[in-house]
Parts: structure tokens; C-alpha cells; sequence
């Protein structure tokens, strides 16, 4: 009797509206990886028992999303670089004795980027958002040699903070409050890396925006629209969720588990279409 497909998970809590099956599934289908791969609800309380002494051991890798990802640091035996600078966990991937710990959040929100001709070198950026999303790029964003780099956040001090953990790396930003970007002279590029407006309507200056400036909600689906609808009233042209970075971060999971790297834009277009269809 041959051995199942390896398993994969997604845990989060609530985690039903998660693409992640669809991504890799599609994943595995193209590059002929034998996988299962599903989403796990697992509260914060449960998540040391799951690993420990549930379903977490038959897994040979998992991805990590809200509220779990600090807590996943916490489980895994050694950190990348990048795992240690955001202080979260996103992917976990099976060593011998235990789990190393990345976040594909930063690589995948690059990629997508490229892949939109939207440019952070020599350009004025702004970041909406201090807390796990916004670590999660506000370093590999201030590494691609933005012009100025700025963190918003509804706390100055947790922008401040962020922006002072880049200046020990050598990174250079500056963090300030929402009430202070009435302030601030246009960006080139706003990166909307909060919870803020989810649900409900978005209070920025929209003297943010110029005629170039390119607008970028990391979240996709319902909770971006907040964000969106707020760009595109404010006059903004080129505006996008953060669904192909959910892709782009994935296949750099696939590539971390199984050595293989997906092609991202089939599958973008896949979901693209199944979002339609299930919208009209």
C-alpha cells in the first residue's frame, strides 16, 4: 500500500474564507507534487496542544495566519533573518528536531509589486500600519531603497518603535501619527498595511495622492474594499489588493516545503476568475 500524499495545513482562527487550499492544490497539480493541503481553525489557546499533541505532528509544513503568527515564532527551534527582524512566523517547515520559522509576507509583497511595474526605489512611500502586517514589509520595503520611507500608525510610538528597529539594521525611516499625515506632502506609493477601515469607511488626507501615485491594500477580498474605494475617490488611477501577494507568498511556501517554484500567474488568474464567478 503506497504511502498518502504529504500533508499541508493553513491554521488561523477563523481561517473558512482561507484561498490557501485553492493556491496550493493548483500548485501541486502544475508542478506534479503528491500533496494534501487544507484549512485548520485553531485558536490561540488550542495552538500549543495542536502542535504538540494534535494534528500539528502529522504535518510536514504549515502556513501560519491571524492571530497565530507571534505565536509561531514562539514554537519554532530556529528563525530566518527575515523571521527574527518581523518578530512573526508565517511558514513553518520541518528540521531535524523541530521547526524553522520564516515569513514569505515581505518577498511576496516584492514580487507582486514587479509584477504591477509599481516601483519602490527612489520613491516616497508610505506605510498605513505598525503592527504584524506592517513589520512584515516595512523591511524588505525599506531595503528595496525607497527615497523616503514613511510609517504611519493610529500610535505614533508603535510607528516610531518600528521605524527605530529599521535604524538598527541600518534601514532609514521615519514614523509618525494618522492625525500627522494631514501633514505630509504626497507619496508616490501608500501601502495599506492596517485593520483601520476594514468594515467601515477610511479617514485619510487624500492630499496623500498625486496623479502617479499608486495605492496598495495588503489585504484582498471584503476587507480590502474600504481602502480601495477610498483611492479611487480620492482620485487615484492604479490601485490593487493584496491577492496576488497571498499568491506570491504561497509559492514561496511551495518552494520552501518542496524545493519546487510554481508559476504564480496562472494560478492569479485562476482566482481572478473564481472570485468573479462567485461575486456575480
Amino acid at each position: 500500500m503506497s504511502p498518502g500524499p504529504d500533508r499541508y495545513a493553513v491554521l488561523g482562527h477563523p481561517i473558512a474564507h482561507s484561498l490557501s487550499p485553492e493556491i496550493h492544490h493548483a500548485f501541486a497539480r502544475a508542478t506534479g507534487e503528491s500533496i494534501s493541503y487544507q484549512a485548520i481553525d485553531v485558536s490561540p489557546e488550542r495552538f500549543d496542544d495542536f502542535w504538540r499533541h494534535g494534528e500539528g505532528r502529522e504535518l510536514r509544513g504549515a502556513n501560519i495566519t491571524l492571530p497565530l503568527k507571534v505565536l509561531a515564532r514562539d514554537l519554532a527551534d530556529r528563525l530566518s533573518p527575515a523571521a527574527r527582524e518581523t518578530g512573526s512566523v508565517n511558514t513553518l517547515i520541518p528540521i531535524r528536531n523541530g521547526w524553522y520559522g520564516d515569513t514569505t509576507d515581505g518577498i511576496g509583497l516584492i514580487r507582486d509589486l514587479d509584477r504591477l511595474g509599481w516601483s519602490l526605489a527612489a520613491r516616497r512611500i508610505l506605510i498605513i500600519g505598525a503592527g504584524g502586517a506592517g513589520r512584515g514589509i516595512a523591511f524588505p520595503v525599506a531595503r528595496s531603497g525607497p527615497r523616503e520611507l514613511v510609517i504611519a500608525n493610529r500610535t505614533a510610538d508603535r510607528a516610531q518603535q518600528l521605524a527605530d528597529d529599521l535604524g538598527r539594521t541600518g534601514l532609514t525611516a521615519r514614523g509618525c501619527g494618522l492625525d500627522e499625515l494631514q501633514n505630509l506632502e504626497p507619496v508616490d506609493g501608500l501601502l495599506h498595511a492596517s485593520a483601520a477601515g476594514h468594515g467601515g469607511q477610511l479617514q485619510l488626507p487624500v492630499s496623500l495622492l498625486q496623479v502617479r501615485t499608486w495605492c496598495y491594500d495588503l489585504s484582498y477580498g471584503e476587507a480590502a474594499q474600504p481602502f480601495m474605494r477610498w483611492a479611487r475617490e480620492a482620485g487615484a488611477t492604479r490601485v490593487s489588493d493584496g491577492l496576488g501577494m497571498l499568491v506570491e507568498q504561497a509559492a514561496e511556501s511551495f518552494f520552501l516545503w518542496r524545493g519546487v517554484r510554481p508559476e504564480t500567474a496562472p494560478v492569479l488568474a485562476m482566482l481572478l476568475a473564481m472570485l468573479r464567478d462567485r461575486s456575480g
